[in-house]
């Protein structure tokens, strides 16, 4: 009796080590896009996931889009405290808690996307991935999204287009400029422009050209302002995950995250230059007017974001100068 209670105990044993050993580790990635709608940030992360899955390194991760898991503007700090172990995220999102991340929101400061690509392997970018690691997260894909301006009231063209327009301008650096051209601010997550323009709270917004397209905005507005050959709005919107799950991660697990991270990186390139192309068609099929700034547009733009944005950047965020130098730095 004694002998089979013995090997009872040790088979016992022996199938939990052997259930605990195939368990995988699971990490949840959140993030405010929709899911399954052909959304590339989403497109993103469920790749990462099949490929982690594919790797077999006893890792898996969860996808839950749409702020299932977390609202938009919570994901940072959700991160940055371990409770979320993987995001995509519009970074200037936590500029409040980092003001350095509104260098990644620049009026004018990318001009497309193979500018971008250089900007990824610059030491303006090292900087700001060096704040992204004191805060508690790392990057594993970089991407760049171009946008846009549309509005319900007139097309944005030139600076007085937008006086006395209600604007969701996205990010601290964009509402300083626009407000010194004349429009009225209203800051939200761009998974809240619908319902805000649907309400009449705003009248006009800009957001990334993926944005566009996947929260219907066709539906709310008369004319759009795509990118063009002069782009002022480009975004950057990193896959993070939280340094506190990193490190808890074994080296096989780690490296086929960053594989994973770098086959999601490449895809987005290959799909960023007909997302825009993709946005001009979707509106224009929805009796959208579609504009385009002119060179002198742009100029007129930039010159008030550098007496505002830029200034304000400098003057103010720690080390805002260098990091404004080193991103114009690139050519």
């Amino acid at each position: 009796m004694q002998r089979y209670l013995i090997s009872t105990a040790a088979a016992l044993g022996l199938a939990i080590a052997a259930s605990h050993a195939s368990a995988d580790t699971v990490l949840r990635a959140s993030h405010q896009f929709p899911g399954g709608q052909g959304d590339v940030r989403d497109e993103m992360v469920q790749m990462m996931a099949r490929e982690v899955a594919d790797a077999g390194v006893g890792l898996t991760i969860e996808v839950y889009p749409g702020q299932s898991l977390f609202k938009a503007r919570e994901q940072w700090g959700a991160i940055a405290r371990g409770r979320l172990d993987i995001t995509s995220l519009p970074l200037d999102y936590a500029s409040g808690r980092h003001p350095e991340f509104s260098a990644t929101l620049m009026p004018g400061l990318v001009r497309n996307q193979a500018h971008a690509q250089r900007l990824n392997d610059s030491e303006y970018m090292d900087m700001i991935k060096e704040v992204i690691r004191e805060g508690g997260a790392r990057v594993l894909a970089d991407a760049w999204l171009s946008g846009g301006f549309a509005s319900s009231e007139q097309c944005v063209t030139s600076p007085d287009t937008v006086e006395g327009q209600n604007f969701r301008a996205a990010g601290p650096a964009f509402e300083q400029m626009l407000e010194a051209a004349g429009a009225s601010i209203a800051s939200m997550p761009s998974s809240e422009v619908y319902t805000a323009m649907q309400t009449g709270v705003l009248d006009a917004a800009n957001t990334s050209s993926m944005s566009f397209i996947s929260y219907r905005l066709y539906e709310q507005v008369e004319c759009l302002t795509e990118p063009g050959d002069f782009a002022l709005w480009y975004m950057y919107e990193p896959i993070l995950i939280s340094e506190q799950v990193w490190q808890g991660l074994n080296e096989e697990q780690q490296a086929a995250l960053m594989e994973a991270g770098e086959a999601a990186e490449a895809f987005f390139a290959e799909e960023a230059a007909a997302i825009d192309q993709e946005m001009v068609d979707l509106y224009e099929e929805n009796g959208v007017e579609v504009v385009k700034m002119s060179e002198a547009d742009y100029n007129a733009w930039l010159d008030i974001a550098k007496e505002t944005s830029y200034k304000n950047f400098a003057d103010n965020v720690p080390n805002g100068q260098a990091i404004i130098d080193a991103a114009l730095a690139v050519e």
